[in-house]
């Protein structure tokens, strides 16, 4: 495990080629991409891409490509959801953070498929991708918001991912795209599962800053679910969330 973009980063690896070199270096490769895309687009390193636009030591016209792909996909993201996510932020910055980290988790793990035979499971700060060519899943378990020790749930996935955005980790630090304020919401946390890590955790975004209407957002994409954790710990999914056990 590695500390990287502010997030605890593991890989677990499974079947005979999880001790082999190449399972060794695509590890280290997935690190290494994650702590390149953390220097570019991190808002709190000062020498940043996102930094140097935000205080004018840069300018749309000299960024990488890389920087103006993630900018697009955010754009694409404010339209999918309607404005719910958006990375233009109330104080007039440019703040990817929301959409990068499943982007990066997701571009990384590309290092783990080119591995033949490995099942491979890989935890950016609780958001998980996986793929199991063994077709044997993991058992991903969903945090409880009111406590970090126990989960409220566990679904096995043998290919995708789970994302879950709520107050639990960070407090209250989303904010509502249509007020400029706080997202206040009745709901915890909300995890998603889908095919792509970077879209769930957009809709994961989006669907707690909707609200009450959380499963609308969710909706916004074929193939997503979502499960939402309310204060008293009731639980509400939507209707093709996963049954315990049950793999995806």
């Amino acid at each position: 495990m590695e500390q990287v973009m502010g997030l605890p980063v593991s890989v677990l690896a499974r079947g005979s080629q999880a001790r082999s070199v190449a399972a060794d270096k695509a590890v280290q490769a997935v690190y290494a991409e994650l702590r390149e895309l953390d220097r570019i687009f991190s808002p709190y390193k000062p020498d940043s891409a996102v930094s140097r636009l935000a205080n004018g030591g840069l300018g749309w016209d000299d960024v990488d490509p890389i920087v103006r792909e993630v900018a697009e996909r955010c754009e694409q993201a404010r339209d999918l959801t309607g404005g719910l996510f958006d990375a233009d932020t109330p104080a007039g910055t440019w703040d990817p953070s929301g959409l990068v980290k499943g982007w990066a988790a997701e571009r990384a793990s590309r290092q783990l498929a080119d591995v033949s035979g490995l099942d491979w499971c890989l935890n950016a700060g609780g958001d998980v991708v996986v793929f199991c060519p063994s077709g044997e899943p993991f058992v991903v378990g969903i945090q409880d918001p009111r406590d970090p020790g126990r989960v409220v749930t566990t679904i096995a996935c043998t290919a995708g991912a789970v994302a879950t955005s709520g107050t639990a980790a960070r407090g209250a630090h989303l904010y509502d795209p249509r007020t400029g304020g706080s997202a206040a919401s009745n709901w915890l946390s909300i995890t998603v599962t889908g095919p792509s890590l970077e879209s769930a955790d957009i809709l994961a975004t989006a669907a707690f800053v909707a609200g009450d209407d959380w499963p609308r957002a969710v909706s916004a994409l074929p193939r997503y679910d979502g499960l939402g954790v309310l204060a008293d710990g009731t639980l509400r999914a939507t209707e093709g969330w996963p049954r315990t056990g049950e793999a995806r």
